[in-house]
């Protein structure tokens, strides 16, 4: 212990000797380790902590799947027989969620509403910690309705209050009593709020295609295997679609860890983010190596000393670890500091997508994994060191400072290939910036289908009521109420100074709910006789079904003034308008895509579709109007066919809508005037607002997330390989002044030397450029889900960042070559 104690001392004093190379050191290596354990605290967090719940590998998640292999949302009469039939599972719920606008409490507000099904907190493993759970009387269609609260609601909206009997809260047309709060970190689904019973609507679908349920969560009883489950399900699935074929969709079931599910989408990205600041790392590593191999060939005589009086080379290996240890730690601690800014950066950067954002920090594990990357980096770096300075013989060291020229002969070798390791590695992360980089620009340049400047958005819950009996709508029908709240909103905003245009839409392009709904639509061009107004005439429909043509579209209830709100081109027909009421014929705007693969080379104007599936209309549709394809889900994707619906028609079924009001007034006048006017029509609703730029900014939040870390990454490794190779060159020019005093006092002129040290440094830089070039070809291939309109191999792209890397090298080069050529030969002959 004594001795240890002494190497730790010596170790420190060797350390602050030089303590300008000694913060350079612990700088690079901070910022590594740094880097490494805010990335890895985003990984753990997201990708390997356990979820909540108690037993949480027993959580699964099932989906139907399709005859084509793609999964499917659920219907009612698969989850029924699945859990009435399965021997697998100790429970199975299924649930789907959305936001809500409840008003009670402290007031209306847009809040995450989901209605899941009796067994879904059993399977979850989760009970209220205030209150109770839903009774039999709640669990039954029509019964009292009854409501679970989040944590974080109760705190915000109820005041915290431990004595829940007073709170109503009313949403979805139903007043519900708030009868439990759930643990505080329990949102599943994501952003959830308020819980409902499903049993409570028992609006269940006998069909077997109506696939309504998003989420089916169950829980494996103990003992069993994820395999056993998925064999029991897939046998029983099977024998489904024997039986109920052609009228049903699953041909079998995906049955996956809940915790998969959850993280699928963004796994690959994480785990390539990971790979990148590793990479990094490898270049602190590379720098800091050069530098203490320096320092050691500089130490060559002390060395060759203390061997000479008997220290063996395990315990000059021992010193050097020390030192390494002593380095690395203190860069591990600083690195564990800028790591938790760095978590706070990440998570005010990062996509509001990315799932189980709550629980990354900078925890015990994460600690644990920082540790263990110093002790690896110190491991590293001390045998390197150790084994370089100790390989040469100590008696010729001390006969005529042999020990110092041959160590540094070696080191400045081993220099050089570490400097060309960090170009290598650092051209991979320029690359995979570079293709990111094209990607974005690619994505940029797609054309939306929409304007996106001078527009303002506004979600509302339409009311399924509304009594005043102030204003009509002509031609309207029985249940026209939410269609005239529309149109009385509409109008009102209309006459607001600077409005140019007002329309609405159930799924705003590009928002997080821009994800229409879609389904299949039958061609009943040539069944005129067919009157579907009927009712009881289920025999004749299920065959209509199986016989008639189709096709599949995405379905949209929107406003004639958001055609032109947006900037969506009109290309054949007309928009809705005051002559499309309820009662009249219904009316169809589809997209160019859907006309053209729908009627290829015919006229679409005048024909009908039959597309009741949606929301149980099933009065025909006539098309009166084709418009321009327009960008939904994503820039991405492409335009996917569109059937458009009149609101005040057929707005049943799309409770939620989008105002987008395009305008020359101030944002913050507009959305003042536009919350006061819906606050006079109804009370209740709780506008949201956003702006068109906002949303369209936020669609490309996760490609934007990916790029700015590899970029920054890229950046801090480019300028990590220029001050590498700067190091190296420098330290190659100290070790050769004398024999570039000789050259020159031989007639070297100052260009012969500014020549030999740049094809020196030139041979170094290509090597690495061609690892680098190898290297990227292979590892860039990784990141072929993040790239848009660029191939992994893009020739331009990797020629770019080598021209780079290879200028910028050559510039940090320079500096010592050009201090080369300006050596004094007398002063250089003097030397040592």
């Amino acid at each position: 212990m004594q001795t240890l104690i002494q190497d730790v001392k010596y170790g420190l004093r060797m350390l602050t000797r030089n303590p300008g190379a000694t913060f350079v050191m612990v700088l690079t290596l901070g910022l590594a380790i740094g880097a490494n354990t805010a990335i890895f605290s985003v990984v753990y967090g997201v990708l390997l902590r356990p979820l909540p719940y108690p037993k949480p590998d027993q959580i699964v998640s099932v989906s139907e799947v399709a005859a084509d292999g793609h999964l499917m949302n659920f219907t009612d009469p698969n989850v029924a027989d699945l859990r009435a039939a399965n021997h697998t599972l100790a429970g199975m719920a299924k649930c789907d969620s959305g936001e809500v606008t409840a008003s009670g409490g402290s007031g209306p507000a847009r809040v995450g509403f989901a209605v899941v099904a009796q067994d879904f907190f059993r399977v979850m493993g989760v009970a209220p910690t205030l209150g109770r759970g839903f009774s039999g009387e709640e669990l039954r269609e029509g019964g009292t309705p009854a409501a679970l609260a989040s944590y974080g609601y109760w705190r915000q909206y109820l005041g915290g209050s431990t004595d829940l009997s007073p709170f109503k809260l009313t949403a979805e047309g139903h007043t519900f009593s708030i009868v439990g709060v759930l643990p505080p970190g329990f949102s599943y689904p994501a952003h959830t709020d308020l819980w409902v019973p499903a049993e409570f609507f028992g609006d269940q679908s006998p069909s077997r295609t109506a696939h309504n349920w998003s989420l089916v969560v169950a829980r494996l009883r103990d003992g069993v295997t994820l395999a056993q489950a998925r064999s029991d399900l897939s046998i029983i699935a099977h024998h489904l679609h024997q039986q109920y074929q052609p009228n049903i969709d699953m041909t079998d079931v995906s049955v996956l860890p809940l915790r998969a599910v959850l993280t699928a989408s963004v796994r690959s990205t994480l785990l390539i983010l990971l790979g990148a600041v590793a990479f990094l790392l490898l270049v602190g590593c590379a720098n800091v190596a050069n530098l203490l191999l320096a320092s050691a060939a500089a130490r060559g005589r002390e060395l060759a000393i203390r061997a000479a009086l008997g220290a063996s080379r395990g315990r000059l290996l021992r010193q050097f670890l020390i030192e390494s240890l002593l380095l690395s730690l203190t860069g591990g601690v600083l690195g564990v500091l800028a790591a938790v800014w760095g978590v706070d950066a990440l998570l005010a950067i990062a996509p509001r997508g990315l799932p189980r954002l709550n629980d990354v920090s900078v925890s015990l594990p994460v600690l644990i994994f920082a540790l263990g990357v110093s002790v690896m980096v110190a491991g590293g770096l001390g045998v390197l060191t150790a084994l370089r300075a100790a390989a040469a013989d100590p008696q010729q060291a001390l006969n005529e400072g042999g020990w110092a020229h041959a160590g540094s002969v070696r080191s400045q070798r081993l220099g050089r290939v570490l400097a060309a390791g960090q170009l290598a590695v650092t051209l991979v992360l320029l690359a995979g910036a570079g293709l990111l980089g094209r990607s974005l620009l690619r994505v940029l340049s797609v054309d939306p289908g929409f304007r996106t400047t001078h527009l303002e958005s506004m979600e509302v819950e339409v009311p399924a009521s509304h009594g005043s009996s102030t204003f009509s709508l002509a031609g309207s029908a029985p249940d026209a109420s939410p269609a005239l709240f529309m149109s009385t909103l509409f109008d009102r905003l209309r006459a607001l100074p600077g409005v140019e245009e007002v329309g609405g839409v159930s799924n705003l392009p590009l928002s997080e709910a821009g994800d229409c709904p879609d389904g299949k639509f039958l061609l009943l061009d040539r069944q005129p006789e067919l009157d579907l107004t009927k009712s009881g005439d289920s025999e004749r429909l299920d065959r209509l079904w199986n016989s008639a043509p189709g096709g599949e579209a995405d379905y949209c209830v929107a406003s004639a003034g958001y055609f032109q709100a947006l900037g969506i081109p009109l290309l054949h027909g007309r928009l809705f308008n005051e002559g499309d009421t309820p009662n009249a014929q219904q009316a169809a705007i589809i997209s160019q895509s859907m006309a053209r693969a729908t009627w290829p080379h015919q006229d679409a104007l005048g024909r009908t579709i039959e597309f009741g599936n949606m929301d149980g209309d099933m009065r025909l549709l006539t098309v009166v109007g084709v418009v321009g394809d327009v960008h939904y889900r994503s820039l991405e994707k492409p335009p996917e066919p569109t059937v458009y619906v009149d609101y005040r028609q057929r707005l049943r079924g799309s409770r939620d809508f989008t105002v987008v009001m395009r305008s020359t007034t101030p944002p913050d006048l507009l959305l003042a005037d536009a919350r006061r006017i819906v606050r006079d029509i109804d009370p209740d609703v709780a506008p949201r607002f956003q702006s068109f730029e906002d949303v369209f900014s936020g669609s490309l939040a996760t490609r934007r997330f990916n790029l700015t870390l590899i970029a920054v990454f890229a950046t801090a490794a480019l300028v990590l390989a220029a001050v590498g190779i700067y190091g190296v060159m420098a330290y190659w020019v100290s070790r050769r002044t004398r024999e570039i005093g000789v050259r020159m006092a031989l007639g070297a002129v100052p260009s012969n030397v500014l020549g030999l040290v740049l094809g020196r440094a030139s041979v170094t830089i290509a090597i690495g450029l061609v690892i680098g070039l190898a290297g990227a070809f292979v590892l860039t291939r990784t990141m072929v889900s993040l790239l848009y309109g660029v191939s992994a191999d893009d020739p331009s792209t990797f020629a770019g960042v080598a021209l780079l890397l290879a200028g910028i090298a050559l510039i940090a080069t320079y500096v010592p070559a050009r201090r080369a050529a300006k050596v004094d030969p007398m002063v250089a002959l003097r030397y040592e």
